[in-house]
């Protein structure tokens, strides 16, 4: 379990992150989300130890990262954005260096090696040096190495960058995979990667939480419960008018993907379910309703609602 409390990092007079509280469960996999420089690394390298806090605590599995840092620690794989490899070792040995300094012990390491190789499936790549490899490939060996030690709490900043859609299918089913045996912080921009591998969603801007919670909960939240998207069989004019039956809404309307039809999102002033009552209207009016279903809101445009008002970056 990760606990964060009251974070602060300040430089100068700059709030890079500002009094934030959060925590991730055992077996979660928590998207980290936020624009350039809303204090999205920041945090990660106060909770690795990487970085020290101005104020505020961070708890990983009981032990604080400044007044434990070892204990702390070895509870903590981390893959930053740029993996930290060793470009004239070859994978191999580099993953045999990291099992030493992560003190995995000798008879183990052979076989820690191959396994984490094999998840990660890098194995035709270990006679390779790391220089020569691919941006790809380069993510899969520095995601080798934060799960060396198969430590309880994973943090990755961008595990899916340079990876063609391919990759991204196979780094998806590891990171989900790793959430049923590691607590995961996941960062990242490809904004349809987290809402598929994430539990809970996070978003943070100008240092500060601005949102948290699972992405169907943000989503029925942002979009309210009484707005709903019809697809029509039917004019325009025709299909307002039967709307225009129904107190308390409103309604606006654009030509679907699917010829001959018509989308209408419909919002209700009382924010109420108003399923039937379009239904009904549709039915004595004889439109053809072809489809009808709660106003979906992405993750994407919780993040630019939620992250609109920020005046500049934080460091």
């Amino acid at each position: 379990m990760i606990e964060v409390k009251n974070l602060t990092k300040r430089f100068g007079s700059n709030y890079a992150v500002n009094d934030i509280s959060f925590t991730v469960n055992d077996g979660e996999i928590l998207g980290f989300l936020g624009p350039n420089g809303a204090g999205k690394t920041t945090t990660m390298n106060m909770i690795t130890g990487y970085i020290s806090a101005t104020s505020g605590d961070c708890i990983i599995n009981g032990a604080d990262i400044l007044a434990q840092p070892e204990k702390a620690k070895k509870n903590i794989g981390y893959l930053p954005e740029n993996p930290p490899l060793y470009n004239d070792m070859t994978v191999m040995e580099y993953l045999n260096f990291v099992a030493e300094i992560k003190k995995v012990k000798p008879a183990e390491r052979k076989k820690s090696v191959r396994t984490l190789m094999e998840t990660v499936k890098i194995t035709d790549m270990k006679n390779r040096l790391t220089k020569n490899l691919s941006k790809g490939y380069r993510q899969r060996v520095g995601l080798a190495q934060a799960m060396m030690g198969n430590p309880d709490v994973l943090i990755l900043d961008e595990p899916t960058i340079g990876l063609d859609p391919k990759q991204i299918n196979e780094m998806r089913e590891v990171i989900k995979s790793l959430g049923k045996k590691h607590t995961v912080i996941l960062s990242s921009h490809i904004l349809t990667e987290v809402s598929a591998m994430c539990d809970r969603v996070m978003i943070i801007s100008r240092g500060k939480i601005v949102a948290s919670d699972t992405t169907e909960n943000l989503s029925a939240a942002f979009a309210g419960a009484g707005k709903l998207l019809i697809r029509v069989k039917a004019e325009r004019e025709r299909v307002l008018d039967a709307l225009s039956q129904i107190p308390g809404i409103s309604a606006g309307g654009e030509i679907s993907r699917e010829a001959g039809t018509l989308d209408f999102t419909i919002t209700s002033e009382e924010d109420t379910d108003i399923r039937e009552a379009v239904f009904n209207a549709m039915h004595r009016n004889g439109i053809s309703l072809l489809m009808m279903k709660p106003f979906d809101v992405s993750l994407e445009d919780i993040f630019l609602q939620v992250t609109s008002s920020d005046g500049g970056e934080a460091q």
